[in-house]
């Protein structure tokens, strides 16, 4: 029973504005959960994309301040991910902390890689931002390849 006490003081620790990111997160988190399950991954990114216009890519200049920034509210939605009623998969966290960082003018990448040992097959998915991972398990992501770069637009490749 602490640890449900304990998780409500940190909660209420927090600023404002990073429990209104907690509270975003775990509204997010369900509704992605529905929205994938709905609609597709496709479908349901391009709804994100829509809800979250970003505008120019990061600049070097400003790429410490706004990895900073990224990784705080990283640190939010993975609390928020953690703690919620449910349990969430890389995938669904990731949609959620792309839009997030997005909403916030920050040019995140999502990314979705598979690995292949024998007969198993598995992905993942991360987020980046200027080239350096913000979610997705720590190093867990490098045993994955990455699928044709970023899928930031969420549009299916015309080949």
């Amino acid at each position: 029973m602490s640890g449900g006490k304990t998780s409500w003081q940190a909660f209420w620790r927090l600023s404002g504005s990073e429990r209104g990111i907690v509270l975003e997160s775990a509204a997010a988190l369900a509704a992605t959960w529905v929205g994938l399950r709905l609609a597709g991954f496709r479908r349901w990114g391009e709804v994100l994309a829509w809800a979250s216009p970003v505008g120019d890519p990061t600049t070097k200049s400003g790429l410490e301040d706004e990895l900073n920034r990224a990784r705080k509210i990283t640190r939010m939605a993975e609390a928020a991910a953690r703690h919620h009623l449910f349990g969430f998969n890389c995938l669904e966290q990731s949609l959620v902390l792309w839009w997030l960082l997005r909403l916030r003018g920050l040019s995140a990448e999502l990314r979705v890689g598979g690995w292949k040992e024998g007969e198993r097959f598995e992905a993942h998915a991360w987020v980046e931002l200027g080239g350096t991972v913000l979610s997705g398990g720590g190093a867990g992501h490098m045993h994955f390849v990455p699928f044709d770069g970023p899928l930031t637009k969420m549009e299916t490749p015309i080949r």
